[in-house]
């Protein structure tokens, strides 16, 4: 297996010998082998090992183990630990998934910090078919069924071409000892349900099952090209804009091809949206409805679509005195506010206004509209009320949520972006001009 593993860096993987890297190590079989093979390749790396407290004092020995076999191979090793179950519930995860997100998580922040190029983990041809079948019972559309990635990003894969039989072989060969971890032999988990209950049937129908399989992943990930550009082109015809918002999207352009939902599914499936039928709903939709997923929402807007994040941070309200006024910039949530004294009104656009100076009475309060804010849009006689003036303007609903009201003795100077109130705007009276702009 060494010297197939070497062909396999120099022919797929070159740039390894290059560059330093950080190995995902467990103590397992696979991350045991992986290390031994890339030092035995000379290659430059490091350990990075996660203790999840999860086995008491097994996940303890399973950190000495870790620690000697950095002494043995003569590299540096990197430990953190974690309390897996804190976090689990914290975030609402399972534990599989709460240890996954924490090990990548670091990994990630230490290879940015000490300048790692890579982060190698050990995933194999069994691990990939596994995780196929995860996928296939779960129900999911064809970038699911594509295999897992040998390079995304700075997360490398060497040993996928290489099944668990192998590893093992040359472990046995070179007398190399790992850690037996002995919830892999439990069926509660789903993979290891797979594992030892229906993979091995599988196997015994086709004795070449992951020869076959890889087979099947090529023809797959062939495919997943084509779907991929035929996307790309759709995409470039469909959306319309894309800003801090989100990005909008033409129904039209859903409604014109053969098989909306399918376009729909490949949009926006990897925003984590489930009920298709409700999406596919939308199109005809009236203005407002929406659909949410875990992190993202998908609104209807007249003739769009509107794809957002859920922002669970809170806008913060923004106090001015009038030190910060003369100051002539204040940072705030949507900008920067500059203050500045004008000779003359010159060239307005939505993000700059001028008012009579001593209108003010401070402090000034920046903030997003309430509902029951009213004010006076400038030209006009008489008041009206913020939700009225955003409907009459067709504002989308991302568009309402991020509207903001600068006021004075709680009347609002400004729609910050939209329209300044006609109650502070400058006249042959006044004798000093404010400038207010939004950058």
């Amino acid at each position: 297996m060494q010297d197939v593993f070497k062909n396999h860096i120099y022919k797929n993987l070159s740039f390894l010998n290059e560059s330093q890297f950080i190995i995902a190590i467990s103590g397992g079989i696979d991350s045991v082998v992986l290390a031994h093979l890339c030092h035995s390749l000379k290659l430059k790396f490091s350990l990075a090992h996660c203790n999840f407290n999860l086995r008491e004092e097994e996940s303890n020995k399973d950190e000495e183990f870790v620690i000697q076999l950095a002494e043995l191979l003569d590299v540096e090793v990197f430990i953190q630990n974690f309390d897996t179950e804190v976090y689990a519930k914290q975030y609402k995860r399972s534990i599989q998934m709460a240890a996954r997100e924490l090990r990548y998580q670091w990994f990630k922040e230490l290879a940015a910090q000490l300048k790692f190029d890579y982060i190698l983990t050990a995933h194999h041809a069994d691990d990939n078919l596994e995780t196929f079948l995860i996928n296939f019972t779960r129900g999911t559309g064809l970038n699911g069924l594509t295999g897992i990635p040998m390079i995304n990003g700075n997360v490398v894969r060497p040993l996928l071409p290489f099944s668990r039989a192998q590893i093992e072989a040359y472990a046995t060969q070179k007398n190399i000892y790992w850690r037996e971890d002995a919830s892999n032999a439990s069926t509660k988990y789903l993979r290891n349900k797979l594992r030892h209950e229906v993979v091995p049937i599988l196997k015994s129908i086709n004795p070449q099952l992951l020869e076959s399989f890889q087979n099947t992943l090529t023809n797959l990930n062939d495919t997943a090209e084509i779907v991929n550009e035929s996307l790309n082109a759709f995409e470039k015809k469909a959306i319309v804009k894309r800003d801090d918002s989100g990005i909008t999207y033409n129904i039209s352009e859903f409604e014109n091809v053969n098989n909306p939902k399918a376009y729909l599914f490949e949009c926006f499936s990897k925003y984590g949206f489930t009920e298709w039928n409700d999406i596919v709903d939308l199109l005809n939709a009236q203005s407002g409805k929406l659909v949410k997923s875990n992190t993202h929402r998908l609104i209807k807007h007249r003739e769009h679509l509107i794809l957002a994040e859920l922002n669970s941070t809170p806008k913060m309200d923004v106090t001015l005195s009038a030190i910060d006024v003369q100051n002539g910039a204040v940072e705030t949530p949507l900008g920067i506010l500059f203050f500045n004294e004008a000779d003359a009104i010159t060239e307005t656009s939505k993000n700059t206004i001028y008012i009579d100076q001593s209108k003010l009475k401070f402090p000034l309060e920046l903030h997003i509209w309430i509902e029951g804010d009213n004010f006076q849009p400038i030209g006009m006689t008489g008041k009206k009320k913020v939700s009225k003036y955003l409907k009459d303007e067709k504002s989308s609903l991302i568009d309402k949520e991020n509207t903001w009201v600068l006021k004075s003795d709680n009347k609002i100077i400004w729609l910050v972006g939209k329209r300044a109130d006609e109650r502070f705007k400058v006249t042959e009276r006044t004798k000093t001009i404010l400038r207010i702009t939004v950058g």
